[in-house]
């Protein structure tokens, strides 16, 4: 009876882990060169730097677009800025460094979370020759049309599947600009999209229309610490270039500024 009950135990022990070890092996941690294979030793040395990798196209070309032609990561994902056919695009790939396990998705999501942290942060300016701040002001919205101001959460727990949040950031150049917030969890990674939920315009001039600038984050945990792939994309009318505003730079600064908040606040997690 004893080798019976012994034999029984065993078996199950194995059953149970075939059945529910080998999910969580095929999700098992990879590492950088994994997702980009294929990509240059330069590029992939400026991803590990305090400043990143960034690359700039003015039209779309899958070819030149390294989270296409060059790496793992989910088209369908990338698809979701590219399938607005922007005129300007700015890719950008940074690895906030850690020991394997040292920050996980929990400290992406509190980092994007916390919202009141974007305000301030400082960038370039070539115009003014000095490091000014981008957005001087930073308010998380309760609605997507009103402007009642409302609080960050708290530090979470746990991840919602999905969630929706609502911005006003009053940018240096272009006056209060207002942006939705879709944050997705799935598979390895978080994705985090920025669309801008009305126009954007300089001197009352409409530079960006409703919905037509989009920036995605893709956030997983790789065995070198986090990886941030970013892809940000603008449809402009030609008005941008009467006004001599060069959208390529525009968009590659707050794009670094954004993801710079994020990095940071992975860390102070």
């Amino acid at each position: 009876m004893r080798v019976l009950i012994k034999s029984f135990y065993i078996i199950t022990v194995v059953v149970f882990t075939v059945v529910f070890t080998k999910p969580v092996l095929s999700q098992s941690i990879r590492s950088f060169d994994d997702i980009f294979p294929d990509i240059s030793e330069s590029i992939r040395e400026t991803a590990f730097t305090d400043e990143g990798f960034f690359v700039s196209h003015t039209a779309l070309s899958p070819e030149i677009i390294i989270g296409l032609s060059q790496s793992t990561i989910e088209n369908r994902i990338i698809n979701t800025v590219l399938s607005k056919q922007p005129g300007f695009l700015v890719e950008s790939i940074q690895v906030v460094p850690g020991l394997q396990g040292r920050y996980s998705l929990l400290d992406v999501y509190n980092a994007l979370g916390n919202t009141r942290k974007l305000q301030g942060r400082l960038y370039r300016s070539h115009r003014r020759n000095d490091e000014v701040p981008l957005f001087e002001e930073v308010t998380r919205l309760d609605n997507e049309r009103r402007n009642n101001p409302i609080n960050d959460p708290p530090p979470a727990t746990s991840i919602p599947r999905s969630e929706t949040i609502f911005m006003r950031l009053k940018d240096a150049n272009f006056g209060n600009t207002f942006y939705r917030g879709d944050m997705v969890l799935e598979n390895r990674g978080l994705h985090y999209t920025l669309t801008n939920n009305r126009t954007i315009s300089l001197a009352f001039i409409p530079i960006i229309r409703e919905e037509r600038f989009t920036a995605l984050l893709y956030f997983e945990p790789i065995s070198e610490g986090v990886l941030i792939y970013a892809l940000a994309g603008a449809d402009v009318p030609g008005i941008a270039n009467s006004l001599r505003i060069d959208m390529s730079s525009a968009i590659s600064k707050r794009l670094a500024v954004i993801i710079g908040w994020v990095a940071e606040g992975i860390t102070e997690n």
